[in-house]
């Protein structure tokens, strides 16, 4: 298989990562609650990181129920998805440091990191709902993050990712009646 063959392979059996996405609704849905709460900043924060753990066994779990070849040991590029989310907890070193310095904007830097993070996956998935969203998220929690409440920002990642699942629902309806037209 070529370079392209195998970015379709991953397209194709990975569902463009939606299991994953699926996942961060819930996630970010747990976030709007623990930041609806009355608790102290530090403490909603310490819930915040805590709640993105299960993120990999929830989105295990999703893919069973959409069908999607978790692992796709076939391709090597799914090694190269891997390292893309891997190298999002590097930078969770920064929202590591903002935690006690900045504890209001915490989750700001959080929601930055994950929509930079999509980027790569533009590129993987042949995705222009990655690549716009990769843009727009980091721009979009900027402004909302400096301007409102973090429960808004909580509250705008909610919408982006149901909006985000269905826009990558879309792209692999189109994705899988092309490739039956190609058979």
């Amino acid at each position: 298989m070529n370079l392209e063959e195998l970015r379709l392979d991953c397209a194709i059996n990975q569902k463009k990562g939606l299991h994953f996405i699926l996942a961060s609704i819930i996630i970010w849905c747990i976030v709007l609650i623990i930041h609806l709460t009355s608790l102290p900043i530090l403490t909603k924060n310490l819930f915040t990181f805590c709640c993105t753990a299960p993120l990999v066994p929830l989105a295990f779990f999703i893919s069973k129920i959409i069908k999607v070849d978790f692992q796709n040991k076939e391709n090597p590029l799914t090694n190269l998805g891997v390292l893309f989310s891997v190298n999002q907890m590097l930078y969770l070193l920064i929202a590591m440091w903002i935690y006690p310095t900045i504890p209001e904007k915490m989750l700001m830097v959080i929601a930055m990191i994950f929509g930079a993070h999509l980027l790569p996956y533009g590129w993987l998935y042949k995705s222009k709902s990655y690549m716009g969203l990769s843009i727009a998220v980091p721009i979009l929690s900027l402004i909302v993050g400096l301007n409102f409440e973090p429960y808004v920002l909580a509250i705008m990642m909610v919408v982006i990712e149901i909006l985000f699942s269905i826009s990558l629902t879309v792209e692999n309806n189109k994705l899988m009646s092309d490739s039956k037209c190609n058979l």
